[in-house]
């Protein structure tokens, strides 16, 4: 079984922003991080979460994803995004990191459980160091061109 611990952070929401994963299988261990210049926290969280299951070798995985969102946890969890699917996710915000997710989705068995985020949990924490340190090194943020051309 795999194990996904997933954070997301963004200052200003929207603002610069980043997310932070730990992959553990035993005895591997990974970690992954990026950030924008110009996100939300919503955003990286879930983003969070795909780029996780997007570093998995092979489908057909039994995965548990940890995460402090409700936002990504409650969504996959109470089947609203398949809800969402239905409707064209009309009125949702970050449809394309849905689909993403979605197509993810398919290739694995996916478990999510919340975990309270800041409460000492020691892989969320780390999640939220790398999220928080992707999210200020300005030198190396991306371009959420999605968000961004959504925004203007």
């Amino acid at each position: 079984m795999i194990q996904i611990y997933t954070d997301g952070a963004a200052s200003g929401n929207p603002g610069p922003g980043g997310y932070g994963v730990i992959l553990r299988a035993g005895a591997h261990y990974k970690e992954l991080s990026g950030g924008f210049r110009m996100t939300t926290n919503n955003r990286m969280e879930l983003l969070a979460v795909i780029e996780g299951l997007k570093a998995l070798k092979n489908p057909g995985q039994q995965v548990t994803i940890y995460s402090d969102s409700k936002y990504v946890v409650d969504s996959v969890e109470k089947a609203w995004v398949f809800g969402w699917v239905k409707k064209g996710f009309q009125g949702k915000k970050n449809k394309d990191l849905w689909i993403q997710y979605l197509a993810q989705h398919k290739l694995h068995q996916i478990k999510f459980i919340w975990i309270k985020g800041h409460n000492d949990h020691p892989e969320n924490e780390r999640c939220d160091r790398l999220a928080v340190a992707a999210s200020q090194n300005r030198a190396e943020l991306g371009i959420d061109a999605f968000f961004e051309a959504e925004r203007s």
